[in-house]
């Protein structure tokens, strides 16, 4: 569900200080690191991470070449009044043209830049913006400019809240920022505002429970994350695709088990599981998948799967009202699987009451293959 990237610059300080950031940057979740030519070995061997590189005019072994320093993006070169007659320009040019992934490096001194950070934008596939003294216009001009171009927009920041800010430039935002910063806190502090940024609240509704009844065995499937959850956190899941329940996490203790906030026992393997913009069925998650992490108010985070577990359980049945409409959930019949209720409280499946009034989310609309469609699509 992640949709903002997070690139960490370190081609400052001696190796210990640039160490330092990078190793901070990968604990940190970052995805990409931001370092000259001499040392994309060197970040290569602390791990498994996407690196750029200033390419000063020569490709080398990074996955992605950022042209600009010492060249037009950084000012170290007066820029032509043409364009086509930039070493940046021909050099983002020459590198696409050898198939390699480009970034342009661009300081915003003024208009002229600006304009110049544009041409850029269209040629390259990441159009990195430094801005002076102002950030919030140019940004704003260049995200309306590039809109139908295929370049991703990475703001460079100093600090968490100038990223919160470039995200929340326009309705859409930049597509990332690029860090530049030693201190290691406000790495950790940035990354958490990437994991939430661009992700819009859901609308919750309230439904109201019709039918509680044993249906026999099946096969349920709990989900076990890699995270853990809170008290009124859990995923959303359901019989239709166009009305979901809100199923708790095992995070409460229980007088039968300890507690086990990393756990959602979801529901049966037909269900339905919302996963960011698409759903996916229940049966078919595996380890290392993404999930939707939501609580009551609406709020969403990431999730990763861990494990799946598929057993055979007894089974209840659990319909509800919404306006008018009834949607349906199928649950293991026991204590400790919960939906919540409009007071955003867990409450177990074996002492859901009819009229009792739970969490919902509902689109109108029919979805195929998991994606949203404009179809009429009738569920029992």
């Amino acid at each position: 569900m992640k949709n903002k990237m997070i690139w960490l610059k370190a081609d400052e300080g001696n190796w210990d200080e640039r160490k330092a950031v990078v190793t901070t940057g990968m604990e940190s979740g970052v995805d990409a690191i931001l370092v000259d030519a001499e040392d994309v070995e060197k970040v290569k061997e602390l791990g498994n991470i996407k690196v750029a590189a200033f390419a000063l005019g020569q490709a080398n072994k990074a996955d992605i070449m950022v042209v600009g320093k010492k060249g037009e993006g950084d000012g170290t070169k007066p820029l032509p009044s043409d364009y086509s007659g930039s070493l940046d320009v021909t050099n983002a040019l020459r590198f696409k043209e050898m198939g390699l992934k480009v970034a342009a490096y661009v300081i915003i001194r003024n208009k002229e830049y600006e304009n110049f950070a544009a041409e850029m934008g269209s040629i390259c596939d990441y159009l990195i913006v430094i801005g002076t003294d102002w950030q919030v216009i140019p940004l704003e001009n260049l995200i309306a400019g590039l809109q139908t171009e295929n370049v991703k927009i990475i703001s460079g920041v100093k600090a968490c809240e100038e990223a919160r800010l470039a995200f929340e430039t326009m309705e859409h935002g930049t597509d990332g920022v690029l860090l530049d910063t030693k201190d290691l806190s406000q790495i950790k502090r940035t990354s958490e505002i990437v994991e939430s940024a661009g992700v819009s609240n859901l609308q919750m509704q309230v439904a109201t429970v019709t039918k509680v009844e044993q249906v026999g065995m099946g096969d349920r499937v709990c989900v076990d994350t890699c995270n853990l959850m809170n008290r009124g956190e859990g995923m959303l899941v359901g019989s239709q695709a166009n009305g979901m329940f809100l199923v708790h996490s095992e995070s409460d203790e229980s007088h039968y088990v300890a507690s086990r906030p990393f756990r959602v026992n979801a529901g049966a393997v037909h269900a339905y599981i919302k996963v960011g913009e698409k759903t996916r069925y229940l049966s078919e998650l595996k380890a290392g998948d993404e999930v939707t992490i939501i609580d009551g108010d609406g709020k969403q985070r990431s999730g990763v799967v861990g494990r799946v577990k598929i057993e055979r359980r007894p089974l209840i049945l659990v319909e509800a009202d919404l306006n008018g409409k009834i949607i349906k959930n199928i649950l293991q019949n026991a204590e400790t699987i919960k939906l919540v209720t409009k007071d955003k409280e867990p409450v177990s499946v074996t002492d859901l009451m009819l009229g009792d009034e739970i969490l919902v989310h509902s689109e109108e609309i029919g979805r195929h293959f998991g994606m949203k469609i404009e179809e009429t699509i009738i569920e029992k």
